[in-house]
């Protein structure tokens, strides 16, 4: 991970009806809903592709530093500000 990565809170709400981002809590964690149910990593995958597809960057810039058991994550953007990481979810 480089040095210019932003990391961000995210709480999920798995097995939705679609994926979205729900917002940004007052605590600053992004909740955000998947699809994919919480069993064998396909919620953290999903997770990991849905905010790659929002942020407009590879797959491989986006990935998951601690919480993979835990509804609650830290996910880390390379070569993304935390503002611009916000400025973004907040426009989708």
């Amino acid at each position: 991970m480089s040095a210019a990565a932003a990391r961000l809170t995210v709480r999920v709400v798995p097995r939705g009806p679609r994926d979205e981002v729900l917002g940004f809590q007052p605590d600053g964690a992004l909740r955000v809903r998947l699809s994919a149910p919480p069993v064998e990593g396909r919620a953290n995958e999903a997770l990991v592709r849905f905010l790659a597809e929002r942020l407009g960057v590879p797959r491989s810039r986006v990935s998951l530093v601690t919480g993979a058991a835990s509804r609650t994550k830290i996910v880390a953007i390379e070569g993304m500000t935390e503002d611009a990481v916000r400025e973004r979810l907040r426009e989708t």
